[in-house]
């Protein structure tokens, strides 16, 4: 064992968390950066899961992205190709990205490239679809594949442009200590962020060149896109918790995510493995029309916002987001980051929340006291709909399973040949 303690070797972990330095250097087509996409192949959210056992919002994503790269020309040839296996699914984990929701991405899809300047580690997650009919909650149609050649096209060589004027990238730690002192949780509300990055960006659009209808179409998007900044933090938190990972021993969390099957936890102490059990449907609220039984279960790699500590762990930092996803007033978001501090190991100083008395975002989720105390981390999260096509239908909360902890914890207790305390 490299430490003397498990305790020891946690300090460790969120010593590498706290020293990260995350910039954003460009957007790229993911083919360019992640070597698997060279071929038919779609990375999906979450631990490994066949075609077969996806819900069905992911088959739509999994459709709609075949029809995006022109492997098919009408869906029936897409499933047909999904369902014989002449396509490969690769876990976004696996190759150091993350997808929101289903995660669907493929080739030629535009992602961010998010690098901690402390290692070179670095991450990438797709662009941000805006609201309505998107392909993350498994819609294909044609107005879903026109935005997505659009982005291609346009949206991802625009901020590619912008991003190479600034010497060194952008500096997403400044980013969202201001964001987390404006409101913002980054999971379910990113709306400051979403802000300073287009104020940010902006000068460096005008410098870039562009024909002025782009230029107008892409501030437009941006202006209008308030989840924007979500997958920023998604390729950050990727960065930051793979750096905190290279610490192979302790008892931290160092990535949360599901499939819409499984659920899935990785540790510290345990490497690469994955820690699953079933997954839980969101709580919440509803948009008109809908009700619990319309709800498909959760899924999605965006917890690895609460896994570095912010999204539900910061409840706190965003209580206007309880009223939204149905879980209370202020009240009720203190109660969640108080109840949230009992299963981690400390506070993040970088992240200051004011209503939290300055308090900082919540900092290493320990297992070991997630199983001691039966408290399990908050999830926030969007809710789809079971039937591909039909989007989002509510915002809400899940908690992640205990199950997972569990089975992890014994993992580590063999590992070490004790019992963990």
């Amino acid at each position: 064992m490299q430490y003397q303690s498990i305790q020891e070797a946690n300090e460790a972990v969120t010593q590498q968390i706290l020293e990260s330095q995350p910039f954003l250097l460009d957007v790229v087509p993911a083919k360019d950066v992640i070597s698997e996409l060279n071929g038919k192949v779609l990375l999906h959210a979450g631990p490994s899961i066949k075609w077969e056992n996806m819900t069905h919002p992911m088959q739509g994503s999994c459709i709609g992205a075949t029809l995006f790269e022109g492997w098919a020309n009408n869906e029936d040839d897409a499933k047909k190709m999904l369902e014989s296996g002449e396509i490969k699914f690769v876990p976004c984990h696996s190759v150091d990205a993350v997808g929101p929701m289903g995660g669907i991405t493929s080739g030629n899809m535009p992602v961010v490239v998010v690098e901690n300047k402390v290692n070179g580690k670095r991450a990438y997650c797709n662009l941000n679809e805006g609201i309505g009919a998107v392909l993350r909650f498994g819609a294909y149609n044609d107005e879903v594949i026109n935005r997505l050649q659009w982005m291609k096209d346009v949206l991802g060589p625009a901020l590619s442009k912008a991003l190479k004027q600034i010497d060194g990238g952008m500096n997403v730690n400044v980013t969202v200590a201001k964001a987390i002192t404006m409101g913002d949780e980054f999971h379910q509300r990113n709306i400051a962020a979403s802000a300073l990055f287009l104020k940010d960006i902006v000068p460096y659009l005008l410098t870039a060149d562009l024909p002025e209808n782009e230029l107008q179409e892409v501030t437009t998007f941006l202006a209008d896109t308030d989840q924007f900044f979500l997958n920023i933090m998604m390729a950050t938190g990727k960065a930051v918790m793979d750096s905190a990972a290279e610490i192979e021993e302790g008892s931290i969390i160092t990535a949360l995510s599901r499939n819409g099957d499984e659920f899935g936890i990785k540790v510290s102490g345990l490497g690469d493995q994955w820690f699953t059990a079933p997954v839980n449907t969101p709580d919440g609220l509803y948009f008109s029309g809908y009700s619990t039984d319309d709800a498909n279960p959760d899924m999605g790699d965006s917890a690895i916002t609460e896994a570095y500590g912010v999204g539900g762990m910061a409840m706190i930092a965003a209580p206007g987001v309880t009223r939204f996803v149905g879980t209370g007033g202020f009240n009720d978001a203190v109660q969640t980051s108080d109840e949230m501090r009992e299963i981690c190991i400390g506070n993040n100083p970088n992240l200051s929340i004011p209503t939290w008395d300055f308090q900082g975002a919540c900092l290493g989720i320990d297992i070991r006291k997630v199983v001691e105390t039966g408290i399990t981390p908050v999830i926030n999260t969007g809710i789809a709909h079971k039937t591909a096509g039909v989007g989002q239908i509510g915002a809400g909360t899940v908690r992640v399973p205990l199950g997972c902890f569990e089975k992890a914890l014994e993992a580590l207790a063999e590992k070490y040949g004790v019992e963990v305390e």
